[in-house]
Formats: structure tokens, C-alpha cells, sequence
């Protein structure tokens, strides 16, 4: 049987849940990684919201509803389009401040529709020096390769 393991991880490192489907005899095994992160304003980094996040691999940017955001008085540096099911939609970009495992680094962010959940995308990890590790469900540290 082929297993095709698809990723979609998070902020919080406490626990992976995964579900299993069989699409015409080929199963798909989906994994969420949640996990908790700090997040604030870079120009008043004393002030810390705490969110859970979902580590998507899948995703360039991080995103965070703008009523988080806006919360936390993240303004948005520019506009930007991107590309979604169906056509194209148009985001805030700006930088917050996140922190995870101990460490604070400031990293791009799209304002997201309010409400939306957090994801913590594919550029964070890597300011962060982190990866997935898919067998325990956690982030750690990523192995580095010298430039």
C-alpha cells in the first residue's frame, strides 16, 4: 500500500493528530501540528499575545487575522496578490514579532480574514532554524547546512 503523507503543521509543538483516507485504494495519511506562540508588535515587544498556530510547510508566509493584528497595533507595510483556489486575492503584508521555543524573532506576516486561525508558514521556520519532524509530531532543530 503507498502512503502519501501530506504536512500541515502549526504554532503549538504539543501534539500532531492525524486522519487517514483511501482515495480509489491509495491512502492518505493528513497531519495537523498545532502549537502555541507568542506574537507581538516589534515596536512594543513587551505586549504578547498568546495564539494557537497550525505549521503549514505548505505555506510561504505566516498569517494571522487582522483582528489579531490589529489587536497588537501591526500595521501593514504593503499589498499584495495571491494566488487561491479559483483566482486571486489581495492581503495586507506586514512584520510581527513571534515567539517560539524560547527564542523572539520578527518575521513576515498576512493579515488574514479576522477570525481565521493562525498558520505558521515555511519562512518563519527557517528564521526560527526549525523543521518538522514528521515521526514525532514536533518542531526541532533544523539541521543546517554551512553557506
Amino acid at each position: 500500500m503507498l502512503l502519501i503523507f501530506i504536512f500541515y503543521s502549526s504554532c503549538g509543538i504539543k501534539h500532531l493528530s492525524c486522519t487517514k483516507y483511501s482515495i480509489y485504494g491509495v491512502a492518505l495519511l493528513v497531519g495537523f501540528l498545532k502549537v502555541k506562540v507568542g506574537l507581538f508588535n516589534p515596536v512594543q515587544p513587551d505586549r504578547i499575545v498568546e495564539v494557537e498556530a497550525l505549521v503549514d510547510t505548505g505555506a510561504v508566509y505566516s498569517a494571522v487575522g487582522s483582528d489579531v493584528l490589529e489587536q497588537l497595533g501591526v500595521k501593514p507595510l504593503e499589498r499584495r496578490k495571491f494566488k487561491a483556489f479559483g483566482g486571486f486575492v489581495e492581503r495586507d503584508i506586514g512584520e510581527v514579532g513571534v515567539v517560539l521555543m524560547g527564542r523572539r524573532r520578527v518575521v513576515p506576516v498576512v493579515f488574514d480574514e479576522k477570525g481565521d486561525p493562525a498558520i505558521l508558514g515555511v519562512t518563519a521556520l527557517e528564521i526560527f532554524g526549525l523543521e518538522v519532524d514528521v515521526v514525532r509530531g514536533v518542531l526541532r532543530e533544523a539541521e543546517l547546512l554551512p553557506l
